[in-house]
């Protein structure tokens, strides 16, 4: 063999950064994948980093693949295996899904090895010792998934016993501190100082309880689903969900992202927001919308109209209601 070829996982944080460089000083060709979802908060957290996916290919010369997360992981997300973490984040379940991904994405480019820049002991649910044996067993790379950051903490992969990879060469840090990580990469000039990026949303206390409710109202799960629950104020009355714009910008984006069948709410006349009413939608449910959204709206009276329809420019039905008392909006607040 000329010489190795490591498809690694990488999120564009400090610990992929570090695992690649390890590898390539030993070498090793190196390919990153890398897995998208609308629960990452890796784009939010890069203005304020110099990490990111574009310094794996500026100062390593790295191509890395994107690949994203299908409607499959919602069901994961929904039950997984080995359960969720504080909130709704399957976490082992997830590193199980994005390996099986790698598999496939292996048979095309072929490389020797995978690899992750997984730490011992750095996240609780995922990264403790047993986490990490389920992990490569479940996802069919038992003794052959490669930690380079914590390898000296790990037994061995096939491909340290037979010498194709210097385990000498190897780190051996356990835990949450990067410091070891960020001394090495000052070391080797791939940055200057860190600011923690990436997360998910399903570690998100709020955002999940927005989850857990689309999951039990939904039987069909689709990632496109997944950006109205980003954005505005969620309430669900009965069957009918229904989001209320927090600002302008938020107002255009749910117009951006409502269905065709939603209806679409405002106050006739007075600054405020949009409403997005989806699901079972009835008399009842309708003015219950209608007295949120005066709620929100400039409105000074305590009464108003609301008009409303599928089509934004076109909405030429109205319902005169009244505005929502504020203790009553938190029983339905999501």
């Amino acid at each position: 063999m000329d010489h190795l070829v490591g498809l690694g996982l990488v999120s564009g944080g400090l610990d992929s950064l570090t695992a690649c460089l390890l590898l390539k000083q030993q070498g090793i060709e190196i390919i990153g994948l890398n897995f998208k979802s609308p629960f990452c908060l890796c784009d939010k957290a890069l203005s304020n980093s110099q990490c990111g996916l574009n310094l794996f290919h500026e100062k390593l010369g790295i191509k890395v693949h994107t690949l994203s997360k299908g409607d499959d992981y919602l069901e994961i997300v929904r039950n997984p295996k080995f359960g969720h973490g504080k909130n709704l984040n399957p976490c082992i379940d997830c590193r199980i899904y994005i390996l099986k991904k790698a598999i496939e994405f292996n048979k095309r480019i072929k490389a020797d090895f995978i690899f992750t820049g997984e730490v011992l002991n750095q996240r609780p649910k995922s990264q403790h010792s047993n986490a990490l044996k389920i992990v490569e067993k479940e996802s069919g790379l038992e003794k052959k998934l490669l930690r380079p950051l914590s390898a000296l903490q790990l037994e061995p992969t096939i491909y340290e016993e037979q010498g194709l990879i210097d385990r000498s060469k190897l780190l051996g840090i356990r835990g949450r501190s990067r410091k070891i990580q960020l001394e090495f990469a000052k070391k080797n000039g791939l940055l200057d100082q860190y600011f923690a990026c990436g997360g998910c949303l399903l570690t998100d206390q709020n955002f999940s309880n927005r989850m857990r409710d689309y999951l039990k109202f939904n039987n069909t799960l689709k990632m496109t689903d997944m950006s109205i629950l980003k954005e505005g104020r969620h309430f669900r009355f009965q069957n009918t969900k229904i989001i209320v714009g927090r600002n302008e910008i938020e107002n255009n984006i749910l117009l951006r992202l409502k269905k065709p069948k939603d209806l679409i709410m405002e106050v006739e006349d007075i600054s405020g927001p949009i409403a997005i009413i989806q699901g079972d939608i009835n008399k009842d449910s309708l003015k219950f919308a209608a007295s949120l959204t005066l709620r929100y709206s400039d409105l000074k009276d305590s009464k108003g109209k609301v008009i409303y329809g599928e089509d934004y420019q076109n909405l030429t039905k109205f319902i005169i209601a009244e505005k929502i008392d504020n203790e009553i909006i938190k029983n339905y607040l999501l």
